[in-house]
């Protein structure tokens, strides 16, 4: 560890913190009908979509029809993904010639970028024409953000809302995240990137001649090894800036490049890699302010964010931590940081960003329901990598992705208020509104829901001969691979540990049913929370009531998070990365 990696840390903390009130403020006054400064631009497209598409912007919905009209537009969507994938081959902007993607993949490709996962089995620039990638994948990268942010809002208006039977209109919600949230940001970010280096063309690859040559072994089918001269390289490019700025600022972490953020024409530069750090925490943090202005408490917003910020600095600290003592097994080897080495564990990192950034990547972007990386998350120390893990086990609630970290955490401030009440013998309250019994079950169902999809999913992949052709490396390292990966589908997060063969009719199937379950069976309980505080009346404070503005509260709510979350999944962590960190200190080391 150095001073200097610990600045990076401090100043990302920072501006966080800064750009939280302005983020919360416009959105709140976008989400409420208020005038904003983007509105003389963008209310006369707005009206101009709801005449074109027949929407009528002042009806309101019931929680039930606004699930029906997320989960239609959300299975349409997911059809033509699955559509403009088979018949890739036969579109236009494919100059490389690829051909249709297999049904298996396209299907799990489809489901991943309809749920915000954006789970890859496959390699982008080798895989996905120009056209699949802007009209597929980055519209996805889009509508899926729109549907997590819109689910946010009407979880708030649940709350702040008092006999009422509405929680607002899905389109209009959908309309208003697009135009006003999303796509100046994203207009400006893309910008960004390109004056950094970061690609953006339409032109086919490029091939370039090597100055220095080089030869290579090659085995063929029939198992005989030749060498092989190589002399020229291909040299990847396609619209990278534009699918670069949706992919982090929607946390939807699907790259371009098979390498992610740790390829140069994704992320090209020190400050790029902060930027997009910045931008995958923004929405999620800002949502938190909203939370505090639309419900007239914001107190309670902050509180909510000091307690997200508590479970980030901490998972940051301990990443950081594991990464900077390096590997025991390398004997004799000076592992410390110096002016000569960065020191620690460098396996699977970038050095042009080195251990710190890398960790607190890592950090944010499973914290976030992003799944971009920057590093092999596979390299990573057990401990190290046990981290990224935990996060998405949490249910990405700190921060979280956009909308989804929210509307999760909602779930457990229920579950916190109803414990907090039972201590005091008193019916629990939130925010005036008395939490019942249909609200706490609906509670356990999400949270239940999402431990069993992964629990399930990981159990069937670790024993049964189609799964375990997948796990490339022995012991508690290969359960890992398995849990992680189950891990980031149900959480909707999509990076992977990288050592899972994942490209198989069994993970790309099941993978995808894992993305879908995680996805829409818990935004149906939440939703459900919603619609039923919506009708609730105000109930005034008394001298039982727990205030959920204070200190305690956000205490209470982080010990909730972790107890109900993380201690879900202690017993496949001890089997996994925490048996692995003692195998390897006790001089035991695995083979590939």
């Amino acid at each position: 560890m150095t001073a200097n990696g610990w600045f990076q840390v401090g100043v990302f903390f920072v501006l966080l913190l800064a750009i939280t009130k302005p983020m919360g403020v416009y959105m709140a006054r976008v989400f409420s009908g208020e005038k904003t400064f983007m509105d003389p631009v963008l209310r006369p497209v707005e009206r101009l979509l709801y005449r074109v598409t027949g929407v009528d912007e002042t009806h309101e919905m019931r929680w039930t029809e606004y699930a029906i009209a997320m989960l239609l537009l959300s299975g349409v969507s997911m059809i033509l993904l699955y559509a403009i994938q088979r018949l890739q081959h036969s579109l236009p902007w494919n100059p490389q010639g690829f051909a249709n993607v297999a049904p298996d993949l396209a299907f799990n490709t489809a489901a991943s970028f309809t749920t915000n996962t954006n789970w890859q089995a496959y390699s982008g620039e080798s895989t996905m024409s120009y056209f699949t990638q802007m009209v597929g994948l980055a519209y996805h990268n889009f509508l899926s953000a729109a549907v997590g942010i819109a689910l946010a809002i009407a979880v708030i208006r649940g709350i702040a809302r008092r006999e009422m039977e509405t929680i607002g209109n899905f389109w209009v919600d959908m309309t208003r995240t697009i135009l006003w949230v999303l796509l100046p940001v994203c207009l400006v970010a893309a910008l960004f990137f390109v004056s950094q280096g970061t690609v953006q063309s339409l032109k086919p690859y490029v091939t370039a001649q090597l100055v220095d040559p080089q030869s290579t072994h090659v085995t063929g089918a029939d198992g005989k090894t030749t060498t092989q001269r190589v002399t020229e390289q291909k040299i990847t490019l396609g619209p990278v800036a534009s699918q670069e700025a949706i992919k982090m600022y929607g946390t939807n972490g699907g790259g371009f490049f098979n390498a992610n953020s740790a390829h140069p024409f994704e992320n090209p530069t020190p400050l790029t890699n902060f930027a997009q750090m910045l931008l995958i925490f923004s929405i999620g943090s800002g949502l938190t302010y909203t939370l505090g202005r639309m419900t007239g408490s914001q107190k309670h917003g902050w509180a909510v964010w000091s307690a997200m910020a508590v479970l980030f600095l901490a998972g940051v600290v301990f990443a950081y931590t594991a990464e900077s003592r390096g590997n025991p097994q390398l004997h004799g080897v000076d592992q410390r940081a110096s002016a000569s080495q960065p020191g620690g564990n460098m396996e699977g990192k970038e050095v042009r960003f080195g251990i710190a950034s890398s960790a607190l990547f890592a950090t944010i972007t499973t914290d976030a329901s992003c799944g971009a990386v920057n590093g092999v998350h596979d390299s990573y120390a057990p401990l190290g990598g046990m981290i990224p893990m935990i996060n998405m086990m949490l249910g990405e609630v700190v921060f979280g992705g956009v909308g989804a970290g929210l509307y999760g955490m909602v779930v457990f401030i229920i579950l916190s208020v109803f414990i907090a009440g039972l201590m005091v013998g008193r019916t629990p309250e939130y925010l005036g509104k008395k939490i019942e019994a249909y609200d706490v079950k609906m509670a356990m169902l999400a949270v239940l829901i999402f431990s069993l999809i992964i629990l399930i999913f990981t159990a069937i992949g670790v024993v049964t001969p189609y799964g375990k052709a997948g796990i490339t490396n022995p012991g508690p390292h290969g359960l890992s691979q398995v849990l992680y990966a189950y891990t980031s589908g149900a959480a909707n997060n999509g990076s992977a540990f990288a050592g899972l063969s994942a490209n198989t009719l069994w993970y790309n199937t099941s993978i995808a049913f894992d993305t879908l379950f995680g996805r829409f069976f818990m935004v149906i309980p939440v939703l459900a929370i919603a619609g039923n505080l919506a009708r609730k009346k105000i109930v005034p404070e008394s001298a039982g009531t727990f205030p959920v503005t204070t200190p305690l509260f956000a205490t209470l709510l982080v010990s909730v998070v972790l107890i109900v979350s993380a201690l879900t999944f202690f017993p496949a962590l001890s089997l996994g990365p925490i048996l692995e960190h003692l195998l390897m200190h006790a001089g035991k080391v695995f083979g590939g």
